[in-house]
């Protein structure tokens, strides 16, 4: 079955005993027993609900994987993860990572005894370099957010898989229909749901997808235990937003494009950050395991000043400025004040997350608006 069917067929049948075409909303906390233990597949609706099955098999279905998970937010995805780990244990992940990735990395899991190295992860001799006989795993964000690094992940699982470690790629920004990283080697996909798959800004989901039996179990296990599961509604939504992923990355990966070119002879833009321009240190890579180059980019500004920065901010009137991303509306953010705002300043100053430096997330909307809008913002 090929990805476009998939996003609509993937894992999905019709619902038995109405024969509804779209799975119902099963707005429902427990299930009747004809027997104690004896039931019908389900128990409970934070081990398991028919809306959330659903969905979770077309989460698996678009990355090729045999089973996926869906949680109340990427960081519940992203928690379940590290929970597979014990005090002592050592983590791997890239130096350009999400903001509330590195918040719980640093902030949460350091005090309970896990230990984390970030790296430059364009040259994989870096994340060679930083294997010690305690880590356990390698954590790619790739691209990178904000500053769209490109990861070689066929490389970077094949020196886990040499050490016996486990790779997991957060996979929001390039979303299945651009990258499939378990073909290339991973272990874990992540989403934020919230983002590409669902779609619509109307949800907030994360989601895990695995190949391996075992895996899978471990995973379950702590979702189960930890409760951090989807809502039956919010499941419904996002199996909507997934059955149209296919059509809106497609016109993401053609507006983001246009969106890059625009900015990169733009006389006020000092760089600009998207992995589909040639000149781009990662565009070969990114050429080689994506199918598209997707719909966010960063750009910097050469007047490097927070007050002229935030007097364009202000100027959008088409693109909206908020957190967030991966919706069909154009969304504009700052990074240092806002999705990045949890990494010490220092950090972000050695990083290149600098008060001139801006993202933008663009939508479906028409190209020529948008590219007349961020002319008008800038000035």
């Amino acid at each position: 079955m090929k990805f476009n069917t998939k996003t609509i067929h993937g894992g999905q049948q019709h619902e038995p005993s109405t024969g509804a075409v779209m799975t119902p909303i099963f707005q429902t906390s427990t299930y009747v027993q004809q027997s104690p233990g004896k039931h019908k597949g389900y128990e409970y609706s934070r081990g398991e609900n028919p809306t959330r099955h659903a969905l979770e098999k077309a989460f698996a279905s678009i990355e090729n994987g045999t089973h996926g998970l869906a949680f109340s937010s990427g960081l519940a995805a992203t928690d379940c993860v590290l929970r597979l780990f014990n005090s002592g244990d050592h983590i791997i992940a890239g130096d350009d990572l999400y903001g509330g990735s590195y918040r719980m990395f640093t902030q949460l899991f350091e005090k309970y005894g896990l230990t984390f190295s970030f790296v430059d992860m364009n040259n994989p001799e870096n994340v060679k370099n930083a294997i010690t006989e305690n880590t356990k795993l390698i954590w790619l964000e790739t691209p990178t957010n904000p500053l769209l690094k490109v990861a070689d992940i066929e490389v970077i699982t094949l020196i886990a898989k040499e050490n016996n470690l486990l790779t997991a790629v957060d996979n929001t920004f390039a979303t299945p229909y651009n990258q499939r990283p378990l073909d290339l080697g991973a272990d874990i996909v992540m989403h934020s749901a919230t983002k590409y798959l669902g779609g619509h800004s109307d949800v907030v989901m994360g989601a895990l997808m695995v190949k391996d039996e075992e895996l899978a179990k471990q995973l379950h296990f702590i979702q189960f235990a930890a409760g951090a599961v989807a809502g039956p509604m919010d499941c419904f939504l996002a199996l909507r937003g997934v059955k149209t992923l296919a059509l809106r990355v497609q016109r993401h990966n053609e507006n983001g494009m246009r969106v890059a070119e625009f900015l990169k002879n733009h006389s006020k833009v000092q760089s600009v950050y998207y992995p589909g321009l040639e000149d781009h240190p990662n565009h070969e890579v990114a050429n080689k395991q994506m199918n598209g180059f997707g719909g966010m980019l960063s750009f910097r500004l050469k007047e490097d000043s927070r007050e002229a920065t935030f007097k364009v901010l202000e100027n959008f009137k088409i693109i909206t400025l908020a957190e967030s991303l991966g919706g069909v509306e154009s969304l504009v953010n700052h990074p240092a004040t806002m999705t990045h705002a949890s990494i010490p300043a220092k950090e972000r100053e050695k990083l290149g997350i600098t008060d001139s430096l801006i993202r933008l997330s663009v939508g479906v909307e028409d190209v020529y608006d948008l590219i007349e809008d961020i002319n008008n913002a800038i000035g």
